[in-house]
């Protein structure tokens, strides 16, 4: 099997909820609802625009991250053209849907990876596309199929996940410190406080997140 994940410009009310914010939403399609992850800063302008879309049935919130329960399954108003092509040539979608940067991120898998290739041709002749990456699936764990470390990783925002990568190669993780929290917010172009608000919450999800499986 070989798999994708393609960013769609696909124009949608998830995706235009994210453009020009650091929030991501996932979905899971229920047919009769959504099932919505909605992480981070901007996640209240986000919800709002999901309510006018679709309307939410129900939310829990924690810090920046919502769950929510929608009022309607998005798919049913209106036709969307990437499932059409998926089922013409042969591949599947492997939920979550995720959306984030204002694009549509699918992860895409097919047994034949000239499938993939003419899928993403087709895509690609009418919407802007980034690929994120490209793999084989050799193998898979019985009670976890398909999972890579990106899916098993929390939800960070694109700003979180810039900080903390930064923080990580300046060195500011090292015995003794070789960065600074002002130093990290020069390089990324932000305040130190928020470098460090953006920190404090990338660190908060990932241990929070490895601690359940303990």
């Amino acid at each position: 099997m070989h798999e994708a994940v393609i960013g769609i410009e696909h124009p949608g009310a998830y995706a235009d909820a994210t453009a020009g914010t650091d929030t991501t939403v996932e979905l899971w399609c229920n047919d009769h609802c959504d099932l919505l992850h909605v992480g981070g800063a901007g996640g209240e302008a986000v919800v709002a625009h999901v309510e006018d879309a679709v309307g939410v049935r129900e939310r829990i919130v924690e810090d920046d991250e919502r769950l929510l329960i929608t009022d309607d399954c998005l798919k049913e108003r209106g036709d969307d053209p990437i499932e059409a092509t998926l089922a013409a040539h042969d591949c599947l979608l492997v939920p979550p849907l995720r959306y984030a940067e204002g694009r549509k991120w699918c992860r895409v898998l097919a047994l034949d990876p000239a499938n993939l290739t003419a899928f993403y041709r087709d895509v690609a002749a009418e919407f802007p596309v980034v690929v994120e990456s490209k793999r084989e699936v050799r193998s898979v764990r019985a009670d976890r199929p398909l999972l890579t470390l990106d899916s098993a990783l929390p939800d960070l925002s694109a700003r979180q996940r810039e900080v903390l990568v930064t923080a990580t190669e300046m060195g500011y993780y090292r015995i003794p410190r070789d960065a600074t929290t002002a130093e990290i917010a020069a390089a990324v172009g932000v305040e130190r406080r928020t470098a460090e608000e953006h920190l404090r919450r990338a660190e908060n999800k990932l241990l929070r997140s490895f601690a359940e499986t303990l």
